[in-house]
């Protein structure tokens, strides 16, 4: 089968397009012939190797992506071959015509959903709704501002605000991404590349301030973003690209706080829980993940340079 693989850390480059023996699952394991892979920042982080997970060399990138099963190890009971999926991480990489993943790490795709929107789902789709149910405690009736929110990321939590009772912030830097953000269920949006922005969420809330604000490039915003904190207010930092100076004061003053995660760490409880709602979310359509770009499996070293280019407008996924 065909594959991208890593040799070395590095650029974009040493995503090589090669031929490799296709996997069979061991006991516990699903063979998913994959028709979509979803490409995440963090894919490029490690792929650099200065991300905080370093896989052993040669591997194949990629934890989302979504197919049918192929075929089953002994022991599996929670899938069959022919079943639609998505999976939450792989064993052996989603960057490829075929992958393996154990067991509890493919998941039922609903039938209204395509495999381009299922590559979309486990990074994105569970980074939101962790970062409102669980790090944010969302309660409808607050404002959540969403930095980013015509991303993969970004879009997710803006359907789950808007399902939930939550009055909608969202950021975008291009007046598509803006538009994007809007029709998705944004109340109000505003272009983070425009100078007194802030001024501007400030006024859009009466002088009060946010509830919540997801960061998604926190060594950009992030000092910004506690001076927008309403009482009590809480920012979840999602996603992070460097360091930043930032006043602890900022915080004081309105008793809120500065909540961090990474999908990662959470617990097989959490994980339950996060899929459980994703797929429920999926089948009544209030989580409607958007794809922005589809290219070509070989093209993954393109995929890779756009993913974090601004102007974000969906998920760019891989297609075999």
């Amino acid at each position: 089968m065909k594959a991208i693989v890593v040799h070395e850390f590095g650029g974009p480059e040493v995503l090589k397009f090669e031929e490799v023996p296709t996997p069979k699952p061991a006991a516990g394991q699903v063979l998913v012939r994959i028709h979509a892979a979803g490409v995440n920042p963090y894919d490029t982080y490690m792929r650099a190797g200065t991300y905080a997970i370093k896989p052993p060399l040669p591997y194949t990138p990629g934890s989302d992506g979504a197919g049918v099963v192929e075929a089953v190890g002994d022991g599996v009971q929670k899938v069959k071959p022919g079943d639609r999926v998505y999976t939450a991480r792989t064993v052996t990489g989603a960057y490829a015509e075929s992958a393996l993943a154990r067991e509890e790490q493919v998941h039922r795709l609903p039938e209204k959903i395509s495999f381009g929107q299922g590559a979309g789902v486990w990074v994105p789709c569970g980074t939101a709704h962790y970062a409102l149910h669980h790090s944010a405690e969302a309660r409808a009736s607050e404002t959540v501002l969403v930095h980013g929110a015509s991303g993969g990321v970004g879009i997710a939590a803006v359907q789950m605000a808007r399902a939930i009772g939550l009055t909608v912030f969202g950021t975008a830097g291009t007046p598509q991404g803006l538009e994007l953000a809007k029709r998705e269920g944004a109340h109000q949006v505003f272009d983070h590349g425009k100078a007194g922005y802030p001024e501007e969420i400030m006024k859009a809330t009466g002088g009060r301030g946010v509830d919540i604000i997801l960061e998604m490039l926190a060594n950009v915003n992030l000092s910004a973003d506690f001076k927008l904190l309403a009482t009590n207010g809480r920012a979840i930092i999602i996603g992070n690209r460097g360091e930043i100076t930032i006043n602890p004061r900022d915080l004081m003053v309105r008793r809120a706080s500065a909540r961090g995660f990474t999908l990662w760490a959470i617990t097989p409880a959490e994980e339950a829980q996060i899929h459980a709602g994703l797929i429920a979310g999926l089948e009544s359509g209030t989580l409607r993940p958007i794809v922005g770009k589809e290219l070509p499996l070989a093209q993954a070293p393109r995929a890779h340079k756009e993913i974090l280019e601004p102007g974000a407008a969906g998920k760019i996924v891989l297609v075999p």
